[in-house]
């Protein structure tokens, strides 16, 4: 079953890196504007079949969604399991000792534009996985994959159902449980993680659950002079994601 997928840099990351996925790309009728004419010409050089369609069939798809007039019906890319998970992490240790691997896990998140933003950053610092739990929050939605620009399609996730347990298994498989905490006593800069660490980021507003916290090895957070109180999670999520990035390129 075909999935569709919204937006310019969406559709356009697609084409150009997973082409053999799409299977349409339809597009606004009366547009044609430069990037719209770049998106038709990736279409054309893969082979797919590009059709028009009015103004009234993307709000009846997709309601009042920015879909920015194109949109693309992909083949699926299929969720890793647990098992696949912990496999990955695995192969990665003993394949590329000296890329340690990390992962991304997001404890209950609910907003899929923050979803989608974790998994734009999550792709962006090399990151071999975002893990996301079955049930109490956000799965994949059009406007997940309309945020995330195409890294939806190229950073797997693991769906689980008990999110105490697959960290668990994450750690006896060689990673390091760094958990997300406003009120933790280390600073993240001031942490090492360079290493294989899965970065645990908590909810919107409740931040990481008691079950999850007690289930890190460590708690992090990151400086603040201002007056707010803490920080969206997907922006801090970018910013642990970065700080593990920068210590893993001065190594």
């Amino acid at each position: 079953m075909s999935e569709k997928v919204y937006g310019l840099h969406a559709v356009r990351a697609l084409l150009t890196r997973h082409a053999e996925r799409v299977t349409q790309v339809t597009m606004v009728e009366g547009r044609a504007d430069p990037r719209m004419t770049e998106v038709q010409t990736l279409a054309q050089k893969s082979g797919k079949p590009v059709k028009r369609a009015a103004p009234a069939v993307f709000k009846q798809l997709f309601g009042e969604a920015v879909h920015q007039g194109v949109f693309v019906e992909v083949l699926p890319l299929a969720m890793w399991r647990e098992e696949e998970l912990v496999t990955a992490i695995t192969a990665q240790l003993e394949n590329e000792p000296r890329k340690p691997p990390f992962v991304l896990v997001l404890d209950g998140v609910q907003d899929p534009h923050n979803l989608g933003a974790c998994l734009r950053t999550a792709d962006a610092c090399g990151a071999l996985a975002v893990v996301i739990p079955k049930d109490r929050a956000v799965q994949m939605t059009a406007t997940v994959r309309k945020v995330a620009a195409g890294a939806a399609e190229t950073t797997p996730i693991a769906v689980v159902t008990n999110l105490a347990r697959t960290l668990r298994l994450l750690k006896e498989a060689g990673l390091w449980i760094v958990g997300a905490d406003a009120e933790a006593a280390k600073l993240a800069h001031e942490t090492d993680l360079s290493g294989p660490i899965a970065l645990v980021m908590g909810a919107e507003g409740s931040g990481l659950r008691q079950l999850t916290r007690d289930t890190c090895d460590l708690t992090v957070r990151l400086p603040q002079q201002g007056a707010v109180e803490s920080l969206n999670v997907s922006v801090a999520s970018g910013m642990l994601l970065y700080e593990a990035l920068r210590q893993r390129l001065s190594r």
